[in-house]
């Protein structure tokens, strides 16, 4: 098997695995939530916990569609000049913008991990006493695959390869 292949099949399998992920926390918020409703206006009270792990599940469902949205450079955009360039400038400018969202991400990469440690080293708990840095990896996770996502339309930019161009 040729490098391109693998890169293609553990490609596809990171696109499913991230689809999963999103089906599977939106399902869960979704029945968590209408839970909660039932149990406070029919039974009468509800889980102490849910109404903060449901904000955490938003963090996680947020990055995630972030992670998704970056895998094909689908990102809100606000490119109306982009449209109006000469098509000779606008890789340039592609380029630039990419390397200018890696950059962005990596910085919130890398203070989501100092985070992660200032979080450990005072032991911060949530709901039922677990560790918050737990639940606050899909940060610096998010945003370091979203660095390393933009690095590559940087890369299939200056050079697709053959499988690559359409």
């Amino acid at each position: 098997m040729s490098i391109g292949g693998l890169l293609k099949r553990l490609d596809a399998l990171g696109r499913r695995i991230e689809d999963v992920l999103l089906a599977i926390l939106l399902t869960g918020m979704i029945l968590l939530a209408g839970w909660q409703i039932v149990q406070r206006n029919f039974i009468g009270g509800g889980m102490s916990w849910a109404d903060e792990f449901l904000r955490l599940l938003v963090l996680w469902l947020g990055l995630l569609g972030a992670m998704a949205a970056s895998r094909d450079d689908r990102h809100i955009a606000i490119d109306l000049l982009l449209r109006f360039m000469p098509k000779k400038i606008k890789p340039l400018v592609q380029i630039m913008l990419h390397l200018f969202t890696s950059t962005v991400c990596g910085m919130l990469a890398f203070y989501s991990f100092k985070f992660i440690q200032m979080e450990q080293e005072y032991q911060t708990k949530v709901m039922t006493g677990l560790p918050a840095w737990w639940f606050e990896l899909i940060l610096p996770l998010g945003f370091g695959m979203m660095c390393l996502r933009y690095l590559g339309h940087v890369r299939r930019t200056i050079y697709p390869l053959p499988e690559e161009v359409v």
